[in-house]
């Protein structure tokens, strides 16, 4: 049992561990920082095809539950992939975060079923 890694699956977005790799973790002033890198395992479609690892796109910020006084931003580094044979570029489909937010799904959510 890794207390460590269980730890942080249970303050993260649910299953994000599947796709992705902690990779630093930074407390400045009154925000945490998380920083998460997808693992190279190329996408579950792609897997009779030649595929090989072609970098990461931009960073991307997304504002998450606050943990005790802190905010919370998750700094997603997302991996793409080559179709070799096709000269394609492909990512992993992940729904990250609600669509014209920086928000996680889970806490737009929470946000949006409060009574104003």
């Amino acid at each position: 049992m890794d207390i460590y890694r269980d730890l942080v699956e249970v303050l993260l977005p649910e299953d994000l561990l599947k796709h992705f790799d902690l990779t630093d973790f930074k407390q400045v002033g009154i925000e945490l920082k998380i920083y998460l890198e997808e693992k190279n395992i190329p996408p579950e479609k792609y897997k009779d095809v030649h595929i090989r690892a072609n970098g990461f796109v931009p960073e991307v910020e997304i504002k998450d539950f606050p943990i005790r006084t802190k905010l919370v931003t998750l700094h997603i580094k997302r991996r793409r992939w080559l179709l070799v044979e096709e000269k394609k570029k492909v990512m992993r489909d992940l729904d990250l975060k609600t669509p014209g937010t920086r928000l996680s799904n889970e806490f737009a959510a929470f946000l949006k079923g409060i009574p104003r």
